[in-house]
């Protein structure tokens, strides 16, 4: 995996231990670039930490539903067991006090115990999921026909416009994760959609949940799927 100024090609290429940013909702993929804007004081006292060193960002849901109403009142709310590396690629001060960043995916992560050095933030030991860091071969194993009509079902239901040149051009790799990343969907959702074990589930995944979504909101109306 080239990212950045950087390549991760095995374990030794990442930290033992990673800061983590939770952060409801947000999905970010390997390869695939998220968008911060980070305010508060012990965020940007992270990423001033991460620029000085390996510049890697862990992000992470907090747990969700029941499980979150349960954690509620924890001092440090329970988070999600997987999450995924991102490496700082831009950042600029806006003057105000905050700062605008994009990750870009490095691979997933499985958290594994937390470390105690008294900083604002947290960080973790981590287990990265090194497949990840090597260009896979099911690129071709996704249906692809499948996926563009589950996307263009959603946009025609939502009445939205989609640039298909750029659609066309892109991998089936691309295609995939940045739809996943982009799509409108709830945290149990992009939790599943990040946890799948290949593209091809990925993909499949997210073409079950917009079938899902489509037939909630408009029944057997033409834009469902079929």
């Amino acid at each position: 995996m080239h990212v950045g100024n950087a390549r991760y090609l095995k374990r030794e290429d990442l930290p033992e231990a990673i800061p983590v940013f939770p952060l409801t909702g947000a999905l970010l993929l390997p390869g695939g670039q998220l968008p911060l804007n980070i305010f508060e004081p012990r965020y940007l006292s992270m990423f001033d930490d991460a620029l000085t060193t390996h510049r890697l960002i862990g992000m992470v849901q907090p747990v969700f539903g029941a499980e979150r109403a349960e954690d509620a009142t924890a001092e440090t709310p329970a988070l999600c067991q997987v999450g995924c590396i991102g490496r700082i690629t831009s950042f600029a001060e806006t003057g105000d006090g905050r700062y605008i960043v994009s990750l870009t995916g490095v691979c997933r992560y499985r958290l594994l115990e937390e470390m105690r050095g008294g900083r604002s933030y947290r960080s973790f030991r981590i287990a990265p999921f090194i497949a990840d860091l090597t260009t896979g071969d099911d690129d071709q194993s996704v249906d692809r026909e499948a996926l563009l009509a589950a996307f263009k079902a959603y946009l025609d239901a939502n009445k939205l416009e989609a640039d298909w040149e750029s659609v066309e051009r892109a991998s089936n790799t691309t295609l995939v994760n940045s739809m996943a990343m982009m799509s409108p969907y709830g945290p149990a959702e992009k939790q599943a959609l990040l946890e799948a074990p290949d593209l091809k589930t990925r993909a499949e995944t997210l073409i079950a949940i917009t079938e899902i979504v489509l037939a909630r909101s408009y029944g057997d109306v033409d834009t469902r799927l079929q």
